[in-house]
């Protein structure tokens, strides 16, 4: 019978999730309400914020192949991941202070940028973390479960200051400097265990001749050579750069996309609010289900239900009351600003879960 209790590395793995997801419960709810607030009067949100987004994907995707090879050296994936984290959260200390637009995005663009670095590194130390392969799954469902429910504590505080705050002399504009910090510190200190307890154990040598960008790069495309002869990886990675670009999307724009259909701030802030509480249990099952039925399975039901949740979106969401986190970037913002209908900008994201269960699909088992 596998072992079931989560050891100390694995604990430490699991709360980063905690920490950083702060920041993104934070960029997802209440950000974009605020940046609506320093916007130019009349502006989209979805456009501007989708543009915002857009940008430090592209930056994120021309990096990271790279920093990533280079932290699969030994040593190397620590220092990545806290220098990631660092910057990530001077950022987000410091984006309280800007009051126009355009040095505001510039600041959210770098912290961005370094929390989903910051992820990938995450990402890559679960398998140094785990105690055993065949506990990848459950950690990571954990880690899925707890950054849900950890991420509402420094977000309800935060909440509170913003929108209550002027009962104590605190007005919007300072709330959302103490809300800033606040994420910041909280991101940071749930940071540290993975720093000291969880060590890079998987590893590249270099051969003794010092870490060379020619040899990255060679290492680099012999990875991307053997994933192109691998059928059942090739389709897998097609697959998921489909279909988790659309729900990143979800994440990062549902709020924008919210407002600009006049729904209320606040009912929008307490909706995404209430999916943290019903997502813990929901992560911790899923990776149950995934153990019993399959991890591919369980993706393309995922997937099938984000495309019917979109296309609701696109066609029936009108009011808080029918409000769910729906909403690449790109697509998103290109078709509102031509159409200037923001459910046509939804309705664009469907094609890349369309894609995801296409390639999920055709994903040879063996």
């Amino acid at each position: 019978m596998a072992k079931t209790k989560i050891t100390k590395q694995e604990k430490s793995w699991v709360l980063y999730d905690v920490g950083n997801s702060a920041f993104v419960l934070l960029s997802s709810a209440l950000i974009p309400v605020y940046f609506k607030s320093i916007a130019e009067p009349g502006s989209s949100v979805v456009v501007a914020w989708g543009y915002a987004e857009t940008v430090a994907s592209l930056i994120l995707a021309l990096l990271m192949p790279i920093l990533g090879s280079l932290a699969d050296y030994k040593g190397n994936k620590k220092k990545f991941f806290m220098g990631t984290v660092i910057i990530g959260v001077i950022c987000c200390a410091l984006l309280g202070f800007p009051s126009q637009a355009l040095p505001f995005l510039i600041l959210y663009v770098v912290a961005a940028v370094m929390l989903n670095g910051s992820m990938v590194f995450y990402d890559a130390f679960l398998v140094d973390a785990a105690e055993s392969d065949d506990r990848l799954d459950m950690v990571s469902s954990h880690g899925y479960a707890w950054g849900y429910i950890g991420s509402c504590l420094p977000f309800i505080t935060s909440l509170v200051i913003v929108l209550f705050g002027s009962n104590f002399g605190i007005d919007m504009s300072t709330g959302m400097k103490i809300a800033f910090l606040i994420t910041a510190v909280w991101w940071f200190a749930f940071s540290l265990p993975l720093m000291r307890n969880v060590h890079q154990v998987n590893y590249k040598e270099d051969g003794g001749t010092g870490i060379k960008l020619g040899g990255v790069m060679r290492g680099l495309i012999t990875t991307l050579k053997s994933i192109a002869k691998d059928k059942r990886l090739l389709f897998f990675v097609i697959a998921y750069f489909f279909y988790i670009d659309g729900v990143h999307t979800i994440i990062k724009m549902s709020t924008s996309y919210g407002t600009d259909l006049g729904i209320d701030a606040t009912q929008l802030v307490f909706a995404l609010l209430m999916t943290q509480f019903v997502a813990f249990p929901s992560a911790i099952a899923y990776g149950k289900l995934a153990g019993k039925f399959g991890t591919r399975k369980m993706l393309c039901i995922a997937v099938f239900a984000y495309l019917c949740i979109t296309l609701f979106a696109a066609f029936l969401l009108r009011s808080a009351l029918e409000y769910a986190a729906i909403l690449g970037t790109f697509l998103m913002s290109v078709f509102t600003q031509v159409t200037g209908n923001a459910s046509l900008g939804v309705l664009s994201i469907a094609v890349l879960f369309i894609m995801g269960i296409v390639f999920l699909v055709r994903m040879p088992k063996e």
